[in-house]
């Protein structure tokens, strides 16, 4: 695996505490004072190594609302420095961030939030494993700081490629997703914390208490292709995905087959991933159309 790339497992592969925000896509802010749409809030990942984010902006329904409600940069690596978990980009990320004034701003001017993916490097540090409230505090310090300096909307937590154990670092233990999820709320009240629905983080998650769920905007299936909804005690189905679509990779049928399932059990999240440059209308209009009964176009 490159350092920010997921092709591992494709298979078929915020707020406050009592309240957390959750930007609707009946909610959102629309691109324009006319333009509504009612739905699911759409997720759009973009591997930034290879596409641009601003891409996201461009896809627009037919009644003048986003296609997309969250743009997420994936993806941010946890790296190990000998002593503790540390938050780096590489040079595609960073430039990303760099470039907020083209790639992040325009989108949020449209109403599209924008996140940033953090997850593992293969070095043994990554989400589920910090030893103490302490360390875990910590990385969420260090969270926050990119997201006030770089004026993003939030973070998404991906449990993936830790190698945990690497570097003489300790195993995952069941308390650290929620030592960084409740710091990073503290740290961060009214901005997006979202779950990518895989490792031990997941285990720890599916049986803690809803007190730390609660503190979660969003969570989402992460096997691509396939229809699973995550069970997080504190997370109802209106901020859950329990379909998972590679755009460059699960079928189009396969795909309009998961919107038209999310829209008819009620779930409020459909997660996408993989969203190329250049005009992929075509696909996300046979989304949009199950999702919000409008078509998509891109400008």
């Amino acid at each position: 695996m490159k350092k920010s790339m997921k092709f591992g497992i494709v298979a078929a592969i915020a707020a406050m505490v009592a309240a957390p925000l959750v930007p609707s896509a009946a909610t959102a802010a629309p691109a324009s004072a006319a333009a509504t749409k009612s739905g699911p809030t759409s997720i759009a990942y973009v591997e930034v190594n290879n596409d641009q984010l601003a891409n996201v902006g461009r896809y627009t329904l037919s009644g003048g609302a986003n296609a997309f409600d969250v743009a997420i940069i994936f993806a941010a690596n946890i790296n190990w420095n000998g002593s503790k978990a540390v938050l780096v980009n590489n040079d595609k990320v960073q430039a990303t961030l760099d470039n907020a004034a083209t790639q992040i701003k325009p989108l949020q001017a449209k109403g599209i939030k924008v996140s940033l993916s953090v997850l593992g490097n293969h070095q043994g540090a990554g989400i589920a494993n910090f030893p103490t409230q302490a360390a875990a505090s910590d990385f969420a310090s260090q969270i926050a700081a990119t997201v006030s300096k770089y004026g993003l909307d939030g973070v998404d937590l991906d449990d993936e490629y830790s190698d945990y154990g690497a570097n003489g670092t300790p195993q995952p233990n069941q308390q650290s997703i929620g030592w960084l999820i409740t710091a990073l709320r503290a740290q961060m009240p009214g901005k997006l914390i979202s779950f990518y629905d895989i490792g031990p983080a997941s285990s720890s998650l599916s049986s803690s208490s809803s007190t730390v769920g609660s503190k979660l905007d969003y969570a989402w299936n992460p096997y691509y292709g396939t229809y699973s909804a995550p069970s997080i005690p504190g997370l109802d189905k209106s901020r859950l995905s329990a379909a998972a679509v590679d755009i460059q990779n699960t079928s189009q049928s396969t795909a309009v087959s998961l919107a038209q399932r999310t829209k008819a059990d009620g779930y409020g999240v459909f997660m996408t991933y993989n969203l190329p440059g250049g005009d992929k209308s075509a696909y996300v209009s046979a989304l949009t159309q199950k999702l919000y009964g409008q078509a998509a176009s891109y400008r």
